[in-house]
């Protein structure tokens, strides 16, 4: 997981910039978060993509490892 302070912009209008990502022993994104550049906030589970709604990086990274959490009781 990686956050950074960016200035606030159309592209980034709540000042941070973030990567979370979980990747299995084989080098595969299994689940992400990120807010790349022209995509806005998105996630990614697999080779699916969505769009998702960004309240904070707290509150996201909370969701983030939860979810690992679950993925990692299921394998």
């Amino acid at each position: 997981m990686k956050a950074w302070s960016v200035p606030k912009a159309p592209r980034t209008p709540q000042g941070i910039k973030y990567s979370l990502v979980y990747i299995d022993e084989d080098g595969n994104r299994v689940l992400g978060y990120d807010n790349a550049e022209g995509k806005g906030h998105h996630r990614h589970e697999g080779s699916k993509e969505v769009e998702i709604d960004f309240v904070s990086i707290e509150m996201l990274a909370g969701q983030f490892l939860k979810e690992v959490d679950v993925i990692r009781r299921k394998r």
